[in-house]
């Protein structure tokens, strides 16, 4: 008599500078590369906002809010971990955008809201070229791929389909658009009133994210993703090296573990890992 096959977690992820951050349903865990070329792990518990999960609108931005603070729970439990934001050039591209945005945003027309709207996004790219970032971004989309594959982490291809960089199109197309509403109706529009825009944006972003998903291969949901696509080939994502791949191998064994589930078939690599 055989087992029945197990049904795949839906695992997400987060490229760290040195290495590589994953959800699972209930935990989290993460894998670097220290400075002395060893690599660490760690993992726990990550906290949930269960009610909103069937709540279109509210549960995306929860989401997001909830993996924000898996960040410093990461810090304190792996400090060899560096986020990708510490790198010097990110801080430079986000004072220089916010003060960019600042002026573009003085403007009444559309294209002085389209204009800030872009340069908003600037940060996260560079984020994405600093360092080894890039690299590790692939290194997560490869990882996963390969649990939900059943194959090692160097075959997949370094793009996937549930990249959050699906979510910047509609992200900035709702916030370009709640921006120019508000204005039309509140002559001075409060931070407030702008926050609020954002969010709006954010929840309709991650309800079209997930719309996508479902409907997985129509033509709506491929031209929907083609532009987050571009941005993983173009700037997101580069092959990374075996190293790298080393420890996304080492980060997805551990989030395995963490959510009781042991390793994948082909995460033998990591068995011999310094922990």
């Amino acid at each position: 008599m055989t087992d029945e096959p197990t049904e795949k977690l839906r695992l997400g992820g987060m490229a760290l500078a040195n290495g590589l951050l994953v959800h699972g349903p209930n935990h989290w865990a993460a894998a670097v590369r220290t400075s002395d070329g060893q690599i660490k792990t760690a993992s726990g518990r990550k906290p949930r906002l269960r009610a909103v999960d069937n709540v279109p609108g509210a549960r995306g931005v929860v989401r997001l809010a909830e993996a924000m603070v898996v960040i410093p729970l990461v810090k304190r439990a792996l400090p060899e971990a560096r986020l990708p934001f510490q790198h010097a050039s990110v801080a430079a591209a986000t004072v220089g955008a916010t003060a960019g945005s600042a002026l573009l945003k003085r403007r009444s027309s559309g294209a002085g809201e389209l204009g800030a709207a872009l340069l908003s996004i600037a940060p996260a790219l560079f984020t994405l070229r600093a360092g080894e970032v890039a690299q590790y971004h692939g290194v997560e989309h490869k990882a996963i791929a390969a649990y939900e594959q059943d194959a090692d982490a160097s075959e997949p291809a370094k793009e996937h389909e549930r990249c959050g960089s699906h979510l910047v199109a509609p992200m900035t197309a709702s916030n370009l658009a709640g921006t120019m509403v508000l204005k039309r109706v509140l002559e001075r529009p409060s931070p407030l009133a702008g926050g609020a825009v954002a969010l709006a944006s954010t929840a309709v972003a991650v309800e079209a994210f997930l719309w996508a998903e479902r409907h997985d291969g129509s033509r709506l949901s491929r031209a929907f993703r083609a532009p987050g696509f571009a941005i993983q080939r173009a700037i997101g994502t580069r092959e990374p090296d075996e190293r790298q791949l080393e420890v996304g191998r080492a980060a997805l064994k551990e989030i395995l573990d963490a959510e009781g589930v042991g390793s994948s078939p082909q995460s033998g690599a990591a068995d011999a890992v310094s922990t």
